[in-house]
């Protein structure tokens, strides 16, 4: 997944907002975990993100997703955020942390994943 960082996005130090961040995060997992499963999921819960560099406006924002452990109903969704220089094509790892998603049925309630 790829964005822009617009003014719109960006806090008080000129640096990307970090709900914007978590936002696209969260984006990213679900996508990711919904391929895993073939079905709708759930955010259950966001771990250990980490913000090790500062996103600036005019940057993009390159965020890889990958399902990293499968339970019953659950999985656990690995994000990294990369900063990328548009002029140079440079990406450097910005952001990163585990999202957990429960695959649900039409009415909501957890499903098995079939794997």
């Amino acid at each position: 997944m790829l964005e822009l960082v617009f003014p719109k996005d960006l806090n008080g130090h000129g640096t990307a907002f970090g709900g914007f961040v978590l936002s696209l995060m969260d984006r990213a997992a679900s996508m990711a975990a919904i391929r895993h499963c073939r079905g709708s999921v759930v955010t259950a819960r966001m771990e250990a993100v980490d913000f090790h560099l500062p996103i600036r406006r005019g940057d993009a924002v390159a965020l890889s997703a990958e399902v990293v452990h499968t339970g019953r109903t659950s999985m656990r969704v690995k994000v990294d955020v990369y900063r990328e220089t548009l002029a140079t094509g440079q990406q450097e790892l910005a952001t990163s942390g585990h999202f957990v998603f429960v695959a649900v049925d039409e009415a909501g309630r957890p499903r098995p994943i079939v794997r």
